[in-house]
């Protein structure tokens, strides 16, 4: 995370752009949710534009799954299999993914890119199944946009606001809050480990 931080605060939202763009034709090592969460998170602190952030992550996302589309389309699955195993596309992956397209079509496109894994095969997988270009097009823009603005204008909102209710409490109020946390915590570890324990 910190790796990937500092990337982004010296590239800014060219930074995001090219990792969401990497990880979206097929690279299942390439951490744009990761990415995109970061700067959104810089961009509360008002480190970065939100509006650069939103529309490079965005283009990265369209391009990136449009560069899958093609090299399924054009490059089919015997290619796909020869080449994926070295950015992480096995055939298990890949036939799960694909039965995931032969269920749900292009429902699967427009939320794939929240699931870790289909995100990443989407259009690699729409390309060797043959769907139609502007369909895929199409549906992969609105996908895309729902996926920036959870992740990346989601993240900028609670961010901006969780500073200023920051700004706002006191230092005794601050304290409560984290009093509440850390027992908050230490009650969902007890339910989590202990509880199973004493059914026994």
């Amino acid at each position: 995370m910190s790796h990937i931080t500092s990337m982004i605060s010296q590239y800014g939202p060219w930074a995001v752009f090219v990792i969401v763009l990497v990880e979206d034709f097929g690279i299942l090592l390439a951490p744009g949710e990761t990415a995109l969460v970061s700067a959104a998170l810089l961009a509360s602190q008002g480190k970065l534009s939100i509006v650069g952030l939103l529309v490079a992550a965005w283009a990265g996302a369209v391009l990136g799954d449009n560069i899958g589309y093609a090299v399924g389309r054009f490059g089919g699955r015997r290619l796909v299999l020869r080449h994926g195993a070295r950015v992480g596309i096995t055939e298990q992956r890949l036939a799960r993914v694909e039965r995931f397209f032969a269920r749900y079509g292009r429902v699967i496109v427009v939320f794939a890119r929240f699931v870790f894994g289909l995100r990443q095969l989407n259009g690699v997988v729409a390309g060797v199944g043959s769907m139609a270009a502007p369909m895929f097009t199409l549906y992969n823009a609105i996908g895309a946009a729902l996926w920036v603005g959870v992740w990346g204008f989601g993240v900028y909102w609670f961010g901006k606001q969780f500073r200023h209710f920051i700004d706002a409490a006191g230092p005794i109020d601050l304290y409560v809050v984290a009093g509440v946390g850390v027992l908050g915590a230490a009650g969902y570890l007890y339910w989590r480990f202990k509880r199973p324990a004493s059914r026994s």
